[in-house]
């Protein structure tokens, strides 16, 4: 509760600052549950939060009576006649509020139409103010993604004993989130499935686990990630079965280079272009660039994507406290892919690795 009111305090400071009398969230089927956990306490699948200088307020209905005081010190509201939006919208109306910041990234125009558009208040955007405090993690939110990394570390580690030819990449993956949950991770990514992409699947950057059975001479890349207490872990590494062609050791060697050359890059005031640009030009001038895909990394913490990013388009420029993943990759139609991807904290004189980078080599199993 202490790191709760701690980051009410900065809200509200943000909101000074902003000249808002409220702050209204809504979570909506789960939907930016995130950053109600983030600043409520409450990870419950419906929720609104009503946040003033003097009060905060929780509403949500009668499955979630008992979780609420659990969780969040907030005033908490039970109700289920009306919908979040119309009692939000009636508590504005009701209210002498003027300037209400409220979330329009999360809100649909039809529900912004018909509930709050017809109440006389200056309705303020103000989707970027929970995320500017989210990206900035604290020593407990760095914590948690040790501990995820640990988990899905050693998950990893326990999954590739039992690992054979003949096996599918369905049955990998249900293996891996099971270790995970028994090595005390509450579950993989939140809104995604890990990606276990075998011999020519391996080429495509996001493929999901499929019955394909592994083969002598595949590469097999696992993306995949834990999740304690709502932040999560994303590691990626890969596996051959039985020998490792010439071309795949050419390409993990190359991608080795361009990640640790990228992490020497990290540091506070780089812009998240210029991180990128360096592992680019590390696979550019081995002849791969037209086969890496995509940007560089991403933030992480209760969203497995988040800001900043590392991309050729990144405006972004980092500071102190954020999270980022390093995770260059090269894609093959007709061969496969590779990538290697660790989680780095940005901290004062460069960076620190959170989910332990030794074992980036690729493994023959």
């Amino acid at each position: 509760m202490n790191m709760i009111n701690s980051r009410l305090a900065k809200l509200r400071n943000l909101m000074r600052e902003r000249k808002l009398d409220v702050f209204i969230l809504i979570v909506s089927e789960r939907a930016n549950s995130e950053s109600c956990h983030y600043i409520s306490g409450f990870r419950g699948s419906s929720a609104g939060l009503i946040i003033t200088q003097d009060d905060a307020i929780l509403i949500t209905d009668g499955r979630y009576t008992t979780q609420a005081k659990l969780q969040s010190n907030y005033n908490i509201i039970i109700q289920s006649k009306i919908s979040l939006y119309e009692y939000i919208a009636n508590a504005v109306k009701d209210s002498n509020w003027v300037n209400v910041g409220f979330e329009a990234e999360k809100i649909s125009y039809h529900d912004y139409m018909k509930y709050f558009a017809p109440v006389k208040a200056n309705w303020v955007d103000s989707s970027d103010l929970i995320l500017t405090l989210r990206r900035c993690k604290d020593s407990q939110e760095i914590e948690y993604i040790k501990q995820a990394a640990k988990i899905g570390r050693q998950a990893l580690a326990n999954v590739l004993k039992q690992t054979h030819a003949g096996m599918s990449e369905i049955e990998f993956d249900i293996k891996l989130l099971e270790q995970i949950k028994l090595l005390g991770g509450e579950k993989g990514w939140a809104h995604d499935d890990f990606i276990v992409a075998s011999g020519e699947r391996s080429a495509m950057c996001h493929a999901p686990a499929t019955d394909k059975k592994f083969m002598d001479g595949d590469i097999v890349t696992v993306d995949y990630g834990a999740m304690v207490n709502g932040y999560m872990s994303d590691i990626t590494r890969n596996f051959a079965l039985t020998h490792l062609s010439d071309k795949a050791r050419e390409i993990n060697n190359i991608l080795l280079d361009a990640h640790n050359q990228a992490v020497k890059a990290l540091r506070p005031g780089v812009s998240g272009f210029d991180v990128d640009l360096t592992a680019r030009k590390v696979i550019e001038s081995a002849g791969y660039g037209q086969y890496f895909l995509h940007g560089l990394g991403h933030g992480l913490g209760l969203e497995v994507h988040e800001s900043p990013r590392l991309s050729p388009t990144s405006k972004d420029i980092l500071r102190v406290g954020d999270v980022v993943t390093i995770e260059p990759g090269i894609y093959i139609e007709g061969f496969g892919g590779l990538r290697i991807e660790d989680d780095y904290l940005i901290t004062e004189d460069g960076c620190e690795c959170l989910t332990i980078n030794d074992n980036q080599s690729i493994e023959v199993i």
